[in-house]
């Protein structure tokens, strides 16, 4: 059965999410970061992708206090991503509560480095963020999206599946906001180059049946954020997915 991880965007503390990538289409919601992540927990939802927006443009985490008071007030795993770039931010993103971390510029502009992580903190705690602005292009978009590199998708993909790499999270960034739905041939392009690769689908995202979807194709998680905050996806729509206990 698919994880469904709902995506926690933070930008100078409020909860926003953009368009494509795209700073000026960024809304901010009204929302508490903790509130919110406790909403999702009382559904039955395990599982949150905090993104800290400013540590992805700046190259360093920022947003510690966020991930450390959901980490305090709720049982929620939460996989931390935005700047992590060194080690020392991996140390202090689990030490601030994290369970797991996504990092994508370093992979792009320090690969070994990124591959080292792999083995030192064990496959099940890091996840490759592996994103593109065009699928048919498929170059990887660095730095909170702002920046794109000359390396396709599947070569990256390639270099870090043949060191030991278990999870990515691929997003279509063209997709992410607009609510228009997953590339769904995107998706299966990955899976059937990377068979045992855990596929995380982000980007675009309507509603349940987009969800259900990317289930029967075999996709191992889904992150979603604007469907929910524009009320497309009500977190009961998600009780099917959800592992009761």
């Amino acid at each position: 059965m698919i994880q469904v991880i709902p995506s926690i965007a933070i930008r100078k503390g409020k909860v926003v999410k953009m368009r494509k990538g795209d700073i000026s289409s960024e809304k901010a919601y009204d929302e508490n970061p903790l509130d919110l992540a406790k909403r999702f927990e009382d559904h039955g939802i395990e599982v949150v992708h905090l993104v800290d927006l400013d540590g992805a443009e700046r190259g360093s985490p920022k947003s510690y206090h966020v991930l450390e008071a959901i980490a305090g007030h709720t049982d929620l795993k939460i996989d931390f991503t935005g700047g992590i770039s060194a080690d020392g931010d991996i140390s202090k993103a689990y030490e601030y509560g994290a369970d797991y971390i996504t990092a994508s510029s370093i992979a792009v502009t320090n690969p070994e480095l990124f591959a080292s992580w792999i083995i030192s903190y064990g496959r099940e705690k890091i996840t490759l963020g592996a994103d593109v602005t065009d699928v048919k292009t498929k170059a990887i978009s660095f730095r909170g999206w702002q920046k794109q590199s000359q390396t396709n998708l599947f070569d990256h993909l390639q270099y870090f599946y043949d060191r030991g790499l278990k999870y990515a999270k691929c997003t279509d960034i063209s997709r992410d906001g607009v609510l228009e739905g997953p590339d769904f041939a995107f998706y299966q392009e990955i899976l059937d180059k990377f068979a045992d690769l855990k596929v995380l689908a982000s980007g675009g995202v309507r509603g349940v049946d987009d969800i259900k979807r990317l289930n029967d194709m075999g996709i191992f998680a889904v992150i979603f954020g604007k469907a929910y905050y524009e009320g497309f996806l009500k977190l009961k729509d998600l009780e099917a997915f959800l592992v009761k206990k």
